[in-house]
Parts: structure tokens; C-alpha cells; sequence
């Protein structure tokens, strides 16, 4: 029940949505009105421009609807922009000189957020509409909407130079959502910019992914290459992934806010489960199809589909130069899956410069894929 006041009905009515996102596991919620980002358009048509999304042609086919709400939904009078809490419990670069492990971003090493943040929206949206009326519609990362110009707007945050989310006290570490409603609530202050000259995050990227600060070139992001990029991982970037084999957090947490992120705040859902907090290169290289989604069930990794993973881990496992992966390897240069087979190639050559001299001369004839020979054709190891 909203508590009386003397306030607007709305401003009451804000106040105890606010409370009631708290109780359903929100770390942050704010207001926003749907002309609030009125520059974002233009900076995302200069980004798409730059062809700095890459692969993701979902971010340019509805470029018209994401550069405002107002576009998405006319009728949309407000957006309520929420954030949930996933903040570590360990060191998210704890294994990076790991051999034989691969490294999951932290934020997939749970339960799918979209399943999380889509319940909590969607009751607090109930809620909503029960106290407040009103139509309104709920969005969690898969639609055409800015949440991060948006979660500035709302003053949850500002959008950082490593071009995500940060927040006070919550650092780096949000999953975001948003609730467009027909209702005109009281937008709050937009969130000050406190990066200030640090560029921890900037410096702390593996592959250069930032051209500029506060500027993201996706082509080149460790997170856009495990997990958007289909292909073969282009091989100016192989080294550089290490034993990363889904999303990279270098950049978010070196983030000197999350300082102030408590672990203990963020949603159980996304504790790590014990098989993706530290999964072994092995294990991964033996999965085929039925395994990875039995393994993945309920897991974001599951979209990205087994043979990606196994190109992933194919390059984790020739970057850490584990011997005892190399009977592994060698089988995958069969696999059904060209971008396997091609990843193979390469962690082969990594391991044992003369069991890949020996299998060039028996596969690279007969091999009928373009990139998968272009592997092949490399000079021979040194």
C-alpha cells in the first residue's frame, strides 16, 4: 500500500515503486522521461557507421526504434530503469595464467540474467500497473533500447569509458532493465560522469577494443569475438584471448569503483555454478552437441551453441600449451564443424609443431573448406 502524502500522486507513487523494486532484488532503480537521451541517436548512427558492430546487424536493423523510446514506443510517457547486482564473490581475473582452465565472464557464470531480470521486471511491472494503472512494457537486453544512455538519464549510473554502466555503489557490476509505462512520473537527475582522468579500464583491454575513451570498436572486444563472432577468430587476436572461452571482465573490473560493490548484495541467481566458475579445457573439447546443452541449461552460454565453445576453448587450449589436451585436439581436426576443425588446426601447431607437420600432409589436400585450408596453409612452426 502506497503510504499517504503530500506530495503529487505520482511523486508517492514513485517513492513506493522504488521500495517495492528494493524487495524484489534491485539494486538500483531510477526515472527517466523518454526524451532524455536526445544525442544518442546520433552517436549510435556514427557508430554503426564506423562498422565498429561487427556481425551484429540486429543493432543496425532497428537503429531507427533504439535511438529513443519515444521511437520504440510513441505512447511511452516514462522509463524506470533498474539494476540488478551481480558483483563477484572472487577475483574475476583469478585464473587468468591458468593452463588447462577456461575463464566464463563473470556475469555468465550463473543463471541466465534475462530469465532473473525479466521475472523481478515483470512483477514489479504487475506491481505497477496494479497501484498505478497505466500501460507498459518491460525490456531486458533483447529489444532496440539504449538501457545504458538510458541508466545515466535515470541517474543510476553513468555510462563509463569502457562504455558500460558504472555506478557509486554498485561499480561496474549491473545487469540492467527497463519498464516504458503511458504514466508521467517524476524523472530524477541524470547521473554525473565520475570517471575523471582514469583510465584503468582503457589500458586494462587485452586486444586495443577502445579507440578513444568512452568509444568501443566491438571488432576488436574479446566479448564480441567468443561469443557474436561465428567465424574463425580472426589471428591477430588468438594470443590475446588467453584461456578466455566465453566474454572477457578485464575492463570492468579494473574498474576502481567496484570497490564499493558488495558482493554479498548481488542476487543468488548469479553465483557461479561450481561446472562454469573454473570448467577444464578437456572437459570443454569433448563436448558434442547433446552435452553442451546439458551442461549450458539455463545458462546465457547456451546461445552461442557447442561449436563455438569448442573453437573457444580450441584456442584457450593452444595459447596454454598444455600437452596433455593434445590427443583432444587432434581429434576435433575430424569434427563435422569447419570453424572447429580450422581452430584446431591452429591449437595443433601451438602444441606440437611436428604432429601438425604430419597431419598437414595427410588433411590439407583433401580438406574442402576455404578457412580451414588458409589454416593449413601457414608456414611451418619454426
Amino acid at each position: 500500500m502506497i503510504p499517504p502524502s503530500h506530495a503529487s500522486p505520482n511523486e508517492a507513487l514513485t517513492r513506493a515503486l522504488k521500495a517495492q523494486a528494493a524487495a524484489l532484488g534491485f539494486a538500483a532503480c531510477g526515472v527517466a522521461r523518454v526524451d532524455a537521451i536526445p544525442q544518442a541517436g546520433a552517436r549510435l548512427a556514427e557508430w554503426l557507421e564506423s562498422g565498429a558492430h561487427g556481425e551484429m546487424g540486429w543493432m543496425a536493423a532497428r537503429a531507427d526504434q533504439r535511438r529513443s523510446p519515444a521511437d520504440l514506443w510513441p505512447e511511452a510517457r516514462s522509463v524506470v530503469m533498474l539494476g540488478m547486482s551481480y558483483a563477484p564473490r572472487e577475483d574475476p581475473l583469478r585464473l587468468a595464467a591458468a593452463h588447462d582452465i577456461g575463464r566464463i565472464s563473470t556475469y555468465a557464470q550463473g543463471q541466465d540474467y534475462h530469465d532473473v531480470v525479466k521475472k523481478a521486471l515483470k512483477a514489479l511491472a504487475r506491481w505497477l500497473v496494479d497501484h498505478g494503472g497505466g500501460d507498459l512494457k518491460v525490456f531486458v537486453d533483447t529489444a532496440p533500447v539504449m538501457e545504458k544512455p538510458l541508466g545515466q538519464a535515470a541517474g543510476i549510473g553513468w555510462q563509463g569509458k569502457h562504455t558500460n554502466l558504472v555506478s557509486r555503489s554498485h561499480g561496474s557490476w549491473l545487469f540492467l532493465g527497463a519498464i516504458m509505462t503511458t504514466l508521467d512520473l517524476p524523472a530524477d537527475p541524470p547521473a554525473r560522469d565520475a570517471c575523471g582522468s582514469c583510465d584503468a579500464c582503457q589500458r586494462a583491454c587485452p586486444t586495443d577494443a577502445f579507440p578513444a575513451p568512452y568509444r568501443l570498436d566491438a571488432r576488436r572486444c574479446i566479448s564480441y569475438l567468443t561469443i557474436e563472432h561465428k567465424g574463425p577468430i580472426p589471428a591477430g587476436f588468438r594470443a590475446a584471448l588467453g584461456n578466455r572461452i566465453y566474454g572477457c571482465d578485464d575492463c570492468l573490473a579494473a574498474c576502481p569503483w567496484n570497490k564499493f560493490a558488495a558482493a554479498g548484495a548481488a542476487n543468488r541467481a548469479f553465483a557461479a555454478r561450481a561446472e562454469l566458475a573454473a570448467p577444464e579445457l578437456g572437459d570443454l573439447l569433448a563436448l558434442d552437441d547433446a552435452a553442451f546443452r546439458q551442461v549450458f541449461a539455463g545458462s546465457p552460454i547456451k546461445r552461442i551453441g557447442r561449436d563455438r565453445m569448442v573453437r573457444n576453448a580450441l584456442i584457450a587450449a593452444g595459447n596454454g600449451g598444455d600437452a596433455r589436451l593434445l590427443a583432444r585436439v587432434t581429434a576435433l581436426l575430424d569434427d563435422p564443424a569447419a570453424v572447429v576443425r580450422g581452430a584446431a588446426v591452429w591449437a595443433l601447431r601451438r602444441l606440437d609443431a611436428a604432429a601438425w607437420t604430419r597431419e598437414r600432409a595427410a588433411r590439407w589436400p583433401h580438406e574442402p573448406d576455404a578457412d580451414v585450408r588458409d589454416e593449413w596453409a601457414l608456414a611451418e612452426p619454426a
